[in-house]
């Protein structure tokens, strides 16, 4: 008797928690990824957040692996997506400011 309760619970309980840690963990990343990508489109930039973030970087004297390039991407993409446009705009100055 208690099996026709159970199992439903636990089927909708499994159902439920890989729905939502597919979300959180595909789904979410994926949109904030074309959201950044649409982002940059639209001030016409045509490089990527990766590259963006290599520069910003480098014009700070400092060297990053391409693991933490990688990581800084998404944690910027899913936390503060506004960064790509500000590291841009100072890659730019610094740009300006050498010529």
């Amino acid at each position: 008797m208690a099996s026709i309760i159970i199992i439903p619970i636990l089927v909708v309980a499994i159902v439920g928690l890989s729905g939502y840690l597919a979300y959180r963990f595909l789904i979410y990343d994926l949109y904030c990824k074309r959201s950044v990508n649409q982002s940059l489109r639209k001030y016409n930039i045509k490089k990527t957040p990766a590259q963006i973030i290599k520069e910003y970087y480098e014009n700070k004297g400092e060297k990053i692996t391409h693991q933490e390039i990688q990581n800084l991407e998404k944690n910027y993409r899913q936390n503060e997506p506004e960064q790509f446009l500000v590291m841009y705009d100072a890659i730019r100055e610094q740009l300006k400011d050498r010529d």
